[in-house]
């Protein structure tokens, strides 16, 4: 009897953490989320030489948190693999709204 009562609540809280779970992952859209203004004119960044062989480059860009626009600082990173491009993050107009896509090795 115990046990069974016991059980209840453990369930209970699992389920929670799997529906939390799930909520969590509400506009993770592979990388994809929405604005409604268009964001800032890109800034022009200075970087000095790379941190060593085989390294480039990648631009900052601006990307949207909560309520904002907040610009997002270019890095120096290697490609993850021979010939691999990185295709950079943008913005484009999606109706009456700002759709951003995030940048990815190709």
């Amino acid at each position: 009897m115990i046990n069974a009562v016991m059980k209840k609540p453990v369930m209970k809280n699992c389920a929670l953490i799997l529906v939390f779970s799930a909520f969590s992952m509400v506009g993770c859209a592979g990388g994809v989320y929405y604005a409604n203004v268009p964001p800032p004119a890109v800034r022009v960044e200075t970087y000095g030489p790379a941190p060593g062989p085989g390294y480039v480059w990648i631009n900052g860009y601006w990307g949207w948190r909560g309520n904002t626009h907040v610009w997002v600082g270019g890095n120096w990173a290697r490609p993850p693999r021979a010939r691999a491009v990185w295709v950079a993050p943008y913005w484009e107009r999606a109706g009456s709204r700002y759709r951003f896509h995030e940048g990815r090795w190709r």
